[in-house]
Formats: C-alpha cells, sequence, structure tokens
C-alpha cells in the first residue's frame, strides 16, 4: 500500500510524527518497562503467543485495557486535530480498538508502519497502566481488514506454487501482524506449512511442502 504524497499529507505526517515523537519522550522514564511493553510486537506475541495471558485475563480485564487504549488514542487524536470515531472491543481473546474516519491515512502510514508504532505506543500506555503486558489490536481507517484480504491471497499464491513446482517460496520481510495473517491461511491448507526466518526489520515467512 502506497501513501499518497500530498502537501497536506505531508504535514499530517509530520504532526503525527512530532505527537508520536512527544508520547515517546514522555514514555522515555519507564526503563526497562518499555521494553517488556513493546516486546508485545515480536512474533511471540501474535503467532507463536503462548495461551497464558490468553486465559490469566479475564473479558473485564481485556475490555478495562480497550478502554484504556480508546482514551489514549483519543488524547492522540486531539493533539493532531483529527477526527475519528473510536470502539473499543474484545474479540479472539484480545483488547482492540478501531479507528474509523476521514483524513488517517497518516496515522497508518507506509504499510502501516506509523499505525505499528502508534499500536506499540498504546500498548505502553496500557502497560502503565495495568502493570501487565498488552496484545492490544489497534485499527485505524480499516487497514488492517484490507490488509489481510491482501495478504490472504499472496499466502494463497505461494501455496500454488509449492504445489506445483515443490521449491519453498520465500516472501518478503513483513511485521509480526502481516506475518500472522499468511501463516493462519498457510495452516488451514493440508500439504503445505510455513515457517519464519530472519530477524526484525528483515523477518518473513518461507512456505512450504508439509513434513
Amino acid at each position: 500500500m502506497t501513501d499518497t504524497s500530498t502537501p497536506e499529507s505531508s504535514v499530517s505526517e509530520s504532526s503525527s510524527s512530532e505527537a508520536a515523537s512527544t508520547a515517546t519522550s514522555t514514555d522515555a522514564s519507564a526503563g526497562a518497562s518499555t521494553e517488556a511493553a513493546t516486546g508485545a510486537s515480536t512474533e511471540a506475541s501474535t503467532a507463536e503467543e503462548t495461551k497464558t495471558s490468553e486465559t490469566v485475563a479475564s473479558d473485564g480485564d481485556l475490555f478495562r485495557q480497550s478502554e484504556i487504549a480508546a482514551d489514549y488514542i483519543e488524547g492522540l487524536l486531539d493533539i493532531l486535530d483529527y477526527d475519528g470515531d473510536i470502539d473499543e472491543l474484545v474479540s479472539a481473546g484480545r483488547p482492540m480498538v478501531e479507528v474509523v474516519g476521514g483524513r488517517l491515512q497518516p496515522l497508518v502510514g507506509q504499510r502501516g508502519a506509523t499505525l505499528e508504532a502508534l499500536q506499540e505506543l498504546t500498548r505502553l500506555a496500557i502497560f502503565r497502566a495495568t502493570g501487565s503486558p498488552s496484545r492490544l489490536l489497534l485499527d485505524i481507517g480499516g487497514y488492517r481488514a484490507s490488509r489481510r484480504k491482501e495478504l490472504a491471497a499472496v499466502a494463497r499464491n505461494a501455496v500454488e506454487k509449492v504445489k506445483e513446482h515443490g521449491d519453498p517460496v520465500r516472501l518478503e520481510p513483513m511485521s509480526a501482524f502481516e506475518r500472522k495473517c499468511v501463516h493462519d491461511v498457510v495452516n488451514a491448507i493440508s500439504g503445505v506449512q510455513s515457517e519464519s526466518e530472519g530477524v526484525e526489520p528483515s523477518r518473513r515467512i518461507v512456505v512450504r511442502v508439509a513434513d
């Protein structure tokens, strides 16, 4: 997905970077807490997370996390003077916040890079408020839903190539969210398997014939 480079979006992205920078600076005093909270962005917190955090947190705890996240995002939108409707919910055992509205593309960024950064800042806000790491999923402007469809097509295409030629197919580097989307599709198809290799930010998925 490519950002539209207009004067307005350029100014907006600059404002968004300043807001994220301000939030990061404010949170810098959290020290080791920052590492614990932002560590949720790795593969272990998505496709390969343990079930422990899912079973320990009650629905009430998860919804409280989504409320904290919604308040944090609302504050950022106020700083940036952006309008957006914010919904907080719990889905599939994890807290979620969805932001819908116009002129939100700068908060998504190229291939969701800004969105991922805002998600980590929001997880940190939850960590500071509750003392527990969060698996919060933040979506802005429906980006994740549309990206999930694109990645499903990429995954199916890779599976077809593997089944036709028998050789492993290495996909381009992806974020943890994107890798999980691909894993979910490949794992639902018999005869093939997927695994991640490499280190961030060059971690990628390899699709191969199942052992």
